[in-house]
This record gives structure tokens, sequence and C-alpha cells, in this order.
């Protein structure tokens, strides 16, 4: 049912879209052009095959705002307190199903705690919207002669946009700049901006559990790998892109100091999950794309807006691995251990992960054959992890390309997370177990 309502928003919302009301032209929009929108938005990810400040008219606008909000909130746990609210009863099965997702992605077992959750939900993020609206609104009043309501539905857009880790952006854009370019040295806004997307990137759960416990030494296990492993991914970021980009002057290296540093932050939080940018990552260096590739396969925070395998997901891993190496039977994180089949979930995640890629790039060299290699992967990789980051090979790949990466951002909107755990028989005890034997491994 879950799956059902997601793909009624997309079949709606592309309609929509194509309808001569929705574009600036009056005219019918191509089903390629529409619903490869539609998916984007629903999906949080922003990747466009159009300039949105100026294909789509205000109404276009407003069906992208919609889906993005929809989509920003989450599908399942949007469905799930639409279920709620009507009254409507699940299966058993669905129940049982549902509470092991929710368990992994909100921190909640019953339908009665969703249900409180959710209320909090709505009222913290609408109240941030509204902070954020004010905020960028400060920034971009009258910008380009714009009107106070135009400013003030821009700003909203924006804010939106950005605390759901979407990408998509109708302020006016430079003729050869990214989203932001035009921003690059307003560190007001990128920052403005970096704050919200961290907001929305980081979850709900999270948020709460930093703001009641307040000393690190309380955090939960959860909150404390997802604090330390994106810091530590921000900075791998930032710092990267900084050395790496310094002298480039179709980038960064005709910023100064201040504006350099401020832009490598920003973009080290926007690359990993919104795709918001101040520059064009066709022009980056090699070694900036193949990092921001893995910071994007990453993602964010699990029951956050954010994509990617999720943050937590590779803390696991790497916990597992050190674990390993130092010889231990079990994998351990901040004096605690972490159960094995959340281990085996991770793997499997990751695993599923790189599969997806594995399998779409050979398709894609295929459909488009003249497009470069990397730029191949960092743009799968930036749509199965929903980031939207883009070297500007989306508008020009061909019907094939467009709609495999429909189908990556549909994938990785819908996470191997909820797909491992919807398609799994569920934790139940073994009456038996076989015979233990070794392997060799290495």
């Amino acid at each position: 049912m879950l799956l059902l309502g997601f793909v009624l928003l997309i079949l709606a919302g592309g309609l929509l879209l194509a309808l001569p009301i929705s574009s600036n032209s009056g005219e019918f929009s191509p089903f390629e052009v529409s619903f490869f929108t539609a998916v984007s938005a629903l999906t949080v990810t922003g990747h466009v095959v159009v300039t949105s400040s100026t294909y789509w008219s205000g109404f276009g606008q407003a069906v992208i705002f919609f889906l993005m909000l929809v989509g920003g909130l989450g599908f399942m746990v949007v469905s799930t307190f639409i279920l709620l609210l009507i009254g409507h009863r699940s299966t058993l099965r669905e129940r049982l199903l549902t509470s092991g997702l929710m368990r992994d992605t909100v921190g909640v077992e019953q339908f009665q705690g969703l249900r409180g959750i959710a209320r909090r939900v709505i009222l913290m993020v609408f109240v941030l919207y509204g902070l954020g609206t004010l905020a960028i609104l400060s920034q971009v009043q009258g910008l380009d002669g714009m009107g106070f309501a135009k400013s003030l539905w821009h700003s909203l857009f924006l804010s939106v946009s950005s605390f759901n880790n979407a990408g998509f952006n109708i302020l006016p854009e430079l003729p050869q700049g990214s989203s932001l370019a035009r921003f690059a040295t307003n560190p007001i806004l990128l920052m403005l901006t970096a704050a919200l997307m961290v907001l929305g990137g980081l979850g709900w759960t999270l948020i709460v559990d930093i703001y009641r416990n307040r000393r690190f030494a309380r955090f939960s296990l959860d909150t404390k790998l997802v604090v330390v492993t994106s810091l530590s991914l921000w900075t791998l970021g930032a710092g990267v892109l900084l050395l790496a980009e310094f002298s480039n002057p179709n980038t960064i290296g005709g910023l100064g100091w201040f504006d350099k540093t401020v832009g490598a932050i920003f973009q080290s939080v926007s690359g990993r999950t919104a795709g918001f940018s101040t520059m064009d990552f066709g022009q980056v260096q090699d070694v900036t794309k193949t990092t921001y590739a893995g910071l994007m396969f990453i993602g964010g925070a699990a029951g956050s807006v954010a994509g990617g395998i999720k943050v937590v997901t590779f803390a696991v891993i790497v916990a597992a691995v050190v674990s390993s190496l130092r010889q231990r039977s079990r994998a351990e994180a901040f004096g605690r251990e972490i159960a094995q089949p959340q281990i085996y979930r991770a793997l499997t995640v990751a695993i599923l992960g790189l599969a997806f890629i594995a399998v779409s790039i050979p398709v894609l060299t295929i459909t488009d054959s003249e497009v470069p290699f990397l730029d191949l992967l960092f743009d799968t990789v930036s749509a199965l992890g929903t980031t939207g980051a883009s070297t500007g090979i989306v508008p020009d790949l061909s019907l094939a390309g467009k709609i495999l990466f429909m189908i990556s951002m549909f994938v990785g909107r819908l996470g191997p997370v909820t797909l491992a755990l919807v398609l799994a028989p569920g934790e139940e005890a073994s009456v038996y177990r076989f015979a233990r034997e070794r392997v060799k491994i290495g």
C-alpha cells in the first residue's frame, strides 16, 4: 500500500507537470521532463532536466513544492500517519513488518509511539520551515527586483528544499552557474541553508535526543555514531574540496580565502545529502568527484530526509572492520556491543547499493556511451543516494538513461533497509542451528 501511494503521487505529479499551465511556455511538457521532475521532487533528489527557475510556471513550481514537501517527510512515516488519521487497520503481518521498520528508522515500535512522534515532528518541521523562510528572506528580499510576495515564495521554497535536502531551487540562477552559484560570496545565505540541511539530514529523533540529553556521554549509541561519523565526513569533504580545488579557476580558485572556506564547508554539507552547489561539478578535479561520490553513497542519518545507505550503516561496517582488525569477535563502539543482526543488515544494505551501481553503470555506458565514465558514476551515485549533485550530464542523457535515473531515484528513496525489512520473514527465533564449520578467508 505504501508503494502504491508513492507510485500514485508520481503519476499525479507527472501528469500535472505535463499540463500547459505548469510551464512558462504555455505548452504541454514532454512526459520525460514532467515525470523525471516528479520523481526527482518526490524522492527529494534534485536532479533536473530543465532549469526550474525559468521553465516551470508558478503552478508548476507549486506542484514541485508539494511533491518535495511530502517526499521530505518520508513516504513511510507520512503513509503510516495517514493510516492512523483515517482509522484504517493494517494486517498483523503489515503491523509486524512496519514495527520492525519503525524500530530501525524512527526509534519506536508501536503505532501509538509513532502517533506522538508524528505530531511533534510536524510541529517542529513547520516551525523550522518558517524560521528558515524568514532568515532566507532577509538575504534575497528585492533580488533582481522581486517584490515582497515573490521574494517570500522563493524563500519558502528554498527553506523547504534545504531542510528536506531536496536540492530544488527557483531563485534566478547565473547563466552558466550551478543552483546557488550566484551566492558563492554570500556566507550568511550559505550557512543558513547549510544549517537547514544539517537539521533535515540528521533526523527528528536524533535532534530530540541531542536536545534532551545535551551531553555527549548521555546520547544513545545511534546518536553518537551519527554525530561522530557526520562530523568526520563533513571534515573529509571540506578538506578534500579545499585542497583539490583551491587553485582551480573553474570552481573556487577565484574566491578569497574566507569564501573558499565557507564554500568548502557548505559544499561538504550539501554534497552528501542535498545537492545544492555553488560550483560546477563538471569542472572539479577527479579526486573531488570520487570523494563526493563516496560521500553521496553514504548519505545522511536513518529516519531523516536524506538518502544513501545511511551514516550508521557505514559506521557499523567500520566498527565491524576495526573490531576484526583488533581480533575481537564482536563489533563494539563507544563502550557498547553492536548486535550481529544489525551488522548483517548493514552489510546487506551496503552490498545491495553497490550491486545496483555495478549493474547500472555498464547499462549507462551502453545507452550513453559518449558521457565520461566518472561523470556517469558520479551522477548515478547521486541519483541512488537521492542527493542531486550533478556534473551536468542529466539533461543530455538518452531516454533510456533518464528512465534508469528515475528508477535509481525511486530505489534510493525507497531505501535498501525498507526493502530488506519488507522482504524479510521477520525476526523469529530458530528452533535449531546447524553445526559450525570454519572456512578459509583471505
